[in-house]
């Protein structure tokens, strides 16, 4: 009988079973950022103790940096210490740092498969739940808390509890306009935000294959907020081409010796699943939330759920969603007035993205009462941004170009919503307060249905711009290029 990709790198990274039923599990990759390592670190030099292997350690600065200007001292007193406290502790143990003069720098998760740290067949840990990215390489990726932090800095290795793997086959050609941002939302309002417990997921099908790795990211990163414990896919060709040249990926001959050890961690044809879903991805429409949780979503041509026709269990959740947004049930989602147009975070903020958004705005003006804001992932994506001109589109619409963070995505820095807006936001995350407003509403979806939603001023549907023809973006009509429903590949800078 054949092994996954997990089980395959699960047993090549095993120190030891431990009493517990957990395994101690060897870490190859170890990301970390300003907000979950300060404690880390102090636990470290508390006990005396060193980092075990700090040539496996790389720290970049993301969530607390503000994005429009890094002039320090920050304003924010403890976003300074924070940045202050990863300055010390990575000078102190030897840890190279990616800091906001520096070129490298972005979101963890973008900057570190784009430098090429993120590889097949790895076992990768960083203090940020949205590390499950960098499955789409064909790693096993965990997001991880303080105290694990500790753990890996200390021991690189981590006590895991053991995964099931559910395949979750998405087959069939996605129609123009819809994303793989619209994939992983449907599944997750399919499955549930708790449907991934114990699981790893295993993205595969057909339109997965052809997906970019961006597109994969964009999936796997997102796994998290279906409950799963970690998201991948399988490496193919489209995995070695985009590694192939990246710093810090092997070169020349010892890159071909890495492609044939990373085409053989593939899970093997007849790998046993746990459990397998089925997605049509031609069934399939742009989706956007209208609650308080990933799951809570709906097709752009659809309505909001009527309490009483859903499930006694849900019947609570949904009446107090609806109630907190201010939406009435049976409301269509398209019309849905918009304040702030928020593309960027971890999930959708590199080039293709921003390709995407831009054709859509391009030649044409945010809605008056709209404050757009556009954040690249990395200083990289910012670079061969504006070497296309896509900031020259983004700012001509009225958009603000910012710097590379985290930015909007949540309320860690100065980017955040102000009481009630309502936010289109490519971002991953539409819990109360999570964009910096206690009461801000946010509804995620696609940058390019963010795009769209900021010159018209309302949630519409891009797909009708092909459909339409015409230069008018309301609900009722609107115009102009439509989504493709393919990603360009994520350029180099």
């Amino acid at each position: 009988m054949g092994k996954t990709l997990l089980q395959k790198v699960w047993d090549a990274h095993t120190v030891r079973r431990l009493s517990t039923g957990q395994t101690q599990l060897f870490i190859g990759l170890h990301l970390v950022h300003e907000v979950t390592s300060p404690q880390a670190f102090d636990a470290l030099r508390a006990r005396g103790w060193r980092v075990r292997y700090p040539q496996r350690t790389f720290a970049t600065v993301d969530h607390i940096a503000p994005t429009d200007g890094a002039a320090r001292p920050f304003a924010d007193p403890l976003a300074e210490a924070m940045m202050r406290a990863l300055e010390r502790n990575c000078r102190d143990f030897g840890i190279p740092l990616w800091d906001l003069g520096d070129d490298r720098q972005g979101i963890v998760h973008v900057i570190g498969p784009e430098l090429g740290l993120t590889q097949p067949g790895m076992t990768i840990a960083c203090g940020d739940s949205h590390t499950s990215t960098h499955g789409a390489f064909g790693a096993v990726a965990f997001g991880i808390g303080t105290t694990q932090v500790r753990d890996v800095l200390a021991s690189q290795s981590l006590a895991l509890e053991p995964l099931k793997v559910r395949r979750i086959e998405v087959t069939g050609q996605l129609a123009p306009g819809v994303y793989a941002k619209d994939v992983i939302l449907a599944l997750i309002e399919r499955l549930g935000v708790k449907g991934g417990v114990e699981y790893a997921y295993e993205y595969a099908g057909d339109t997965v294959a052809r997906m970019s790795m961006d597109e994969r990211m964009t999936m796997c990163n997102m796994s998290i907020e279906g409950g799963a414990r970690v998201g991948y896919v399988n490496p193919d060709e489209t995995t070695f081409e985009y590694l192939r040249g990246r710093p810090f990926a092997p070169a020349a001959a010892d890159f071909d010796r890495a492609v044939t050890w990373w085409r053989a961690q593939a899970s093997d044809p007849d790998a046993p699943y746990d459990d397998v879903v089925q997605i049509d991805a031609g069934a399939l429409e742009p989706v956007v939330t209208w609650g308080t949780n990933p799951g809570q979503s709906v097709g752009v041509s659809g309505r909001m759920p009527m309490p009483a026709e859903v499930d006694a269990g849900e019947r609570a959740a949904v009446e107090e969603a609806l109630a907190f947004m201010g939406f009435e049930p049976g409301a269509a989602i398209a019309g849905t007035k918009i304040d702030v147009a928020f593309i960027g975070s971890c999930t959708n903020s590199r080039l293709s993205d921003l390709r995407e958004a831009a054709r859509i705005v391009r030649g044409r003006r945010l809605a008056p009462h709209v404050k757009g804001l556009v954040v690249p992932g990395s200083r990289a994506v910012r670079i061969a941004a504006e070497r296309e001109g896509l900031d020259v589109a983004f700012l001509d619409a009225g958009f603000e170009w910012r710097g590379a963070g985290c930015s909007m995505c949540l309320g860690m820095n100065p980017d955040k919503l102000v009481g009630r807006q309502v936010s289109a936001s490519s971002s991953n995350r539409n819990f109360r307060g999570r964009q910096g407003s206690p009461t801000g509403r946010t509804l995620l979806m696609s940058p390019a249905m963010v795009a769209a939603a900021a010159i018209a001023g309302e949630v519409v549907d891009v797909r009708r711009w092909a459909e339409a023809g015409r230069d008018d973006l309301s609900s009722t009509a609107s115009s102009g290029p439509s989504g493709t429903g393919r990603l360009d590949e994520g350029g180099r800078a």
